[in-house]
């Protein structure tokens, strides 16, 4: 029977973008419910083009095909802070990539998630390495950080997420137990709320190997 890898940071009140109140208890209503505030890029998520381009499609309309299928897994070492990724560093993978295809960074990342770190110093995918996506025309590309780009640096975010979502590369962000997986060649699987008209959303994302 295939294993089960799942790949989310769970959604934890106290986190970016989330929090919650008890709108029923058991002793006061019968049962209990909470009212949910969840901030459409927290923790393990989905971008939509809507997230940088106006007029861009949106999370609804996310092809459910792209979210789910084989994927390469792509080991890149533990690298360090704010390192920029290049086509050189894909190795022999930049001949087994085909139209179409999947793509997760495997890069130690997780290990910061929780500290300033995580968020502030990530690495990132240069603009030559998004240019050659887009090339290849894959449908999606999953990595460990919570963003593809610098998110204190507004330019470089804009760019490389337009560049991707421009070309309809789905982004899959925060993904977590990538170091759990050995193969390089995975079934993926990031299923997105269907929020009408939404920018991207919290996805449960897992591996099947």
């Amino acid at each position: 029977m295939p294993k089960i890898i799942d790949l989310t940071h769970a959604v934890t009140k106290g986190d970016r973008g989330i929090d919650y109140e008890d709108s029923m208890t058991i002793e006061r209503n019968g049962w209990n419910a909470r009212t949910w505030h969840l901030y459409s890029h927290s923790n393990t998520h989905m971008d939509a083009p809507k997230h940088f381009i106006n007029g861009g499609d949106t999370i609804d309309n996310t092809p459910l095909e792209v979210c789910m299928g084989p994927a390469w897994l792509i080991n890149l070492g533990d690298v360090g802070p704010r390192q920029l990724h290049s086509v050189s560093d894909l190795g022999t993978y930049q001949d087994k990539i085909q139209d179409g295809d999947r793509v997760i960074l495997k890069t130690g990342w997780e290990k910061h998630f929780g500290t300033d770190t995580f968020r502030d110093d990530l690495p990132r995918i240069s603009k030559e390495l998004a240019e050659w996506f887009v090339a290849k025309k894959i449908s999606l590309i999953g990595v460990e950080p919570p963003s593809v780009a610098d998110v204190n640096d507004i330019q470089e975010v804009t760019e490389i997420h337009q560049i991707l979502l421009g070309a309809n590369i789905t982004i899959v962000e925060s993904l977590k137990n990538l170091h759990m997986i050995q193969k390089d060649r995975i079934e993926f699987i990031a299923l997105p709320l269907k929020l009408t008209g939404g920018d991207g959303s919290p996805v449960r994302a897992l591996a099947q190997i």
